[in-house]
């Protein structure tokens, strides 16, 4: 692992992602350049679009690069995040996703799911997000046009 990585992270998660949002901030925090720290800061019952908000806000404003977020499946946060223009968040669990996800798509935003993987893969999954960097090769750069289109878009492409 590197000592650190030039990075400034965004981490957030509702009550069934703390207990792992809060073993990724303490694995990460000295590691990286920054690491905000978006909430929720107990397991008492909240709402993941909240956090999905609060880390996309950090990212859009500049203040940090990437982000995390967490809850019970990674699938609500992922749907909340990708919700946001300029945010292109994904469920990983596993690491192959987490790198590929930066080095194709410009992933800015990983999703996991506290109530379906352990730390340790979750650590594995956080390292390869945060260890990834955007391609922009001919083919990455094509596609990831036509996504940010869709955004700019949004439902006028559906043609109705």
């Amino acid at each position: 692992m590197p000592d650190q990585l030039p990075l400034r992270v965004a981490l957030g998660g509702d009550h069934a992602g703390f207990a792992l949002k809060k073993a990724i901030s303490s694995a990460f925090s000295d590691r990286l350049l920054d690491l905000v720290d978006c909430g929720t800061h107990s397991e008492a019952r909240c709402d993941y679009p909240d956090f999905a908000i609060a880390v996309a806000r950090q990212i859009l404003s500049g203040k940090v690069n990437r982000g995390i977020v967490v809850c019970g499946s990674g699938v609500g946060v992922s749907v909340a995040a990708n919700k946001i223009p300029g945010i292109r968040a994904a469920i990983c669990h596993d690491t192959y996703s987490a790198h590929q996800g930066v080095e194709h798509d410009d992933m800015n935003v990983l999703c996991i799911g506290g109530r379906i993987i352990g730390s340790e893969l979750a650590f594995e999954i956080v390292e390869a997000f945060l260890n990834a960097r955007y391609e922009p090769q001919p083919r990455h750069s094509q596609r990831l046009d036509k996504v940010l289109e869709i955004e700019r878009l949004g439902t006028e492409i559906l043609g109705n």
